[in-house]
């Protein structure tokens, strides 16, 4: 669907009457970063300031957080229609049908949408039609990601976005407005809600009062890590942008924010659309499977209840460091202790269970590092999981130095190559680390002795009817 036409030029009087304050700071193109807030004149906050000088200010009303979806389904039955038969699943899923609203109103295609017009409908042309997030890359630019570990993320979200577009269709098909506002001549498309998730994920934020939620003006304000301001919620829930501390910006510097200094190149990629060459988190999140031989894998997998994985991320003395729970259920099995059980209710319903030592650990699958330890197997235990760990990190690598002249053809946007090829040069770098501190934790858990006695690398030495040592040395009969 076409985007409506909103200037920039326009959003001063849009400001206006809806009470969003600038103080000093102004809306500017940003090189590199489309648009963004800079400063009017040279600003100061002192060490020793009791109150941060503002520099924007939103009211609540304009807030859009799951209240304000609500809110909205109040004043607009068409929308409580649609809200009823296909949202109340999330409320990031509730956002998007609003936005969805916003979309079908504010577009010169509108096909005669009679839904109430808010604030939101003309902000939202201002909003960018295209979002540098992975899943709105083209099939070649994504080819640029194999072998990484944002591969099978990007995968599995467009697979989840695909399913959601949907359900909203199949749903608010039988509702007559709705079907034939969207549905009938296929005005909205599942490029459309790829858009408008990729809106949310870019340019929500968390607000201390009213959760996950779009402030307008305040999503224009681009990330540094040395950022030079912060947002907070005032008693009366209005959302404020103030200066740091300490910290001075002169007239024309840009005014920037933190969106998480924990974050990982990947996950910024995945939510923003590109890396911060100054973050220091390095982490990646990897798949991982059941072994193809476990009789027990469907079971495992039943219990543990979340998509397993394995987090590798570095330590502050630069040895990577490893995360992977499902990984030590594989590890186990019924010659260790472990097993399985159906519990059956009074109501006739059955619930798989897990058991270790005897003991019902269902509800701590996510925990046996912690319920192995004390094992006198404890060593034999973490070889199992080091040896698999291994083999998954030396897949990736497999992966990523496979697929690396292994692109799809097709146009490739010079920014989207140079930050998917920065994604895997850091994701390369931190898994051959990784596999370096993997085989020698290896090595020591091999030299442990508990490990030789169990492998039988020991053995008693041999003796004659005398009590003489005999060689152990394998007789030559050539």
């Amino acid at each position: 669907m076409r985007r409506g036409e909103f200037p920039i030029a326009s959003l001063p009087v849009w400001c206006s009457l809806n009470d969003v304050t600038f103080f000093d700071v102004k809306v500017g193109d940003i090189e590199g970063k489309g648009y963004g807030l800079v400063a009017e004149r040279d600003l100061v906050n002192e060490e020793d300031n009791s109150e941060s000088p503002l520099l924007l200010t939103i009211p609540k009303d304009l807030v859009l957080s799951a209240e304000a979806v609500e809110e909205y389904a109040k004043e607009d039955k068409n929308f409580r229609q649609l809200l009823e038969a296909a949202g109340h699943r999330s409320h990031r899923g509730d956002v998007l049908l609003f936005l969805m609203v916003q979309l079908i109103l504010s577009s010169p295609d509108n096909p005669g949408a009679k839904n109430i017009v808010t604030p939101w409908t003309q902000y939202f042309s201002l909003l960018p039609a295209k979002v540098p997030i992975p899943t709105m890359w083209t099939d070649a630019e994504l080819s640029h990601l194999r072998g990484s570990s944002l591969e099978s993320a990007v995968a599995a979200k467009l697979s989840v976005l695909t399913k959601e577009f949907n359900d909203v269709r199949a749903r608010s098909s039988d509702l007559l407005y709705w079907n034939d506002l969207l549905w009938a001549d296929e005005v909205f498309t599942v490029h459309d809600w790829v858009l408008l998730d990729a809106l949310y994920r870019s340019r929500s934020l968390g607000l201390p009062k009213s959760g996950e939620s779009m402030v307008p003006c305040l999503d224009l304000v681009n990330h540094s890590r040395q950022s030079s301001a912060y947002f907070e919620e005032s008693s009366n829930e209005e959302v404020t942008l103030l200066l740091r501390e300490g910290c001075a910006v002169s007239s024309g510097q840009e005014i920037t924010i933190d969106y998480g200094q924990g974050k990982s190149a990947a996950e910024m990629l995945f939510s923003y659309g590109f890396i911060d060459s100054d973050a220091t988190a390095k982490s990646l999140v990897l798949p991982v499977e059941p072994t193809e031989d476990d009789p027990l894998a469907k079971a495992k997998l039943h219990v543990f209840g979340t998509p397993p994985t394995l987090q590798i991320h570095d330590s502050e003395d630069g040895v990577p460091q490893w995360t992977a729970p499902f990984i030590y259920l594989v590890c186990l099995n019924e010659e260790d202790g472990l097993n399985f059980a159906l519990l059956q209710e009074n109501d006739g319903s059955r619930h798989l269970r897990l058991h270790w030592q005897e003991e019902d650990v269902t509800d701590r699958a996510h925990e046996l590092t912690a319920l192995i330890d004390g094992h006198e197997l404890r060593q034999i235990f973490e070889l199992r999981a080091v040896t698999l760990i291994q083999e998954r990190v030396e897949q990736q690598i497999k992966s990523l130095r496979d697929s690396h002249s292994n692109a799809m053809p097709g146009i490739v946007r010079a920014e989207i190559l140079q930050t998917a090829l920065h994604l895997r040069n850091l994701e390369a770098d931190l898994l051959e680390r990784a596999a370096r501190a993997l085989e020698d934790q290896k090595t020591r858990l091999l030299a442990d002795n508990s490990v030789i006695a169990y492998l039988g690398f020991v053995e008693e030495p041999r003796t004659d009817e005398a009590g003489a040592a005999l060689s152990n040395d394998e007789e030559d009969f050539s």
